[in-house]
């Protein structure tokens, strides 16, 4: 079953795209719902996503395993970097770790793009806590493929 929208039902306006392509994703994206993930806010090249630190999350030093603070913050570059309905993936990314994440803590990963050009793109994701203490900080880099989120694939 296919979950594109015919070209007639996809947004012109660059806010209502955005919205439609996180809805889209959210929809097949197992890993960040099974992570307890939400989307807050979508536009064009940016995303914001929220996750509650659950106790299995937790590593030997009862903080919160860096893997997951990393798993948030893919997530809302991936919602970032394909807000503009064109299928992106990443080429690569890192991530600098500056406070841990505790239990019961609710995390924000607020992703922002920062250059794109072309079919490559960088973007930067900081990780902040319920208090806004910055937890991480994440930059990835872009490249886009072919297809789009919605409507019928383009050639891009």
């Amino acid at each position: 079953m296919s979950t594109s929208l015919p070209d007639t039902d996809i947004p012109a306006d660059p806010r209502e795209l955005a919205q439609a392509v996180g809805a889209t994703m959210y929809a097949a994206d197992a890993a960040s719902q099974g992570l307890g993930m939400e989307v807050v806010e979508i536009g064009p090249g940016y995303a914001q996503l929220t996750m509650r630190v659950r106790p299995d999350m937790l590593n030997g030093h009862k903080t919160c395993h860096g893997g997951f603070i990393f798993a948030l913050a893919d997530s809302a570059f991936a919602f970032a970097c394909n807000s503009r309905n064109v299928s992106t993936v990443a080429s690569g990314c890192n991530i600098d770790y500056l406070a841990p994440g505790l239990a019961g803590d609710l995390l924000t990963a607020v992703a922002q793009e920062r250059s794109l050009a072309g079919r490559t793109g960088v973007y930067d994701v900081t990780i902040t806590n319920q208090e806004g203490r910055q937890v991480a900080l994440f930059r990835g880099r872009s490249y886009r493929i072919k297809g789009q989120i919605v409507g019928t694939p383009s050639d891009t």
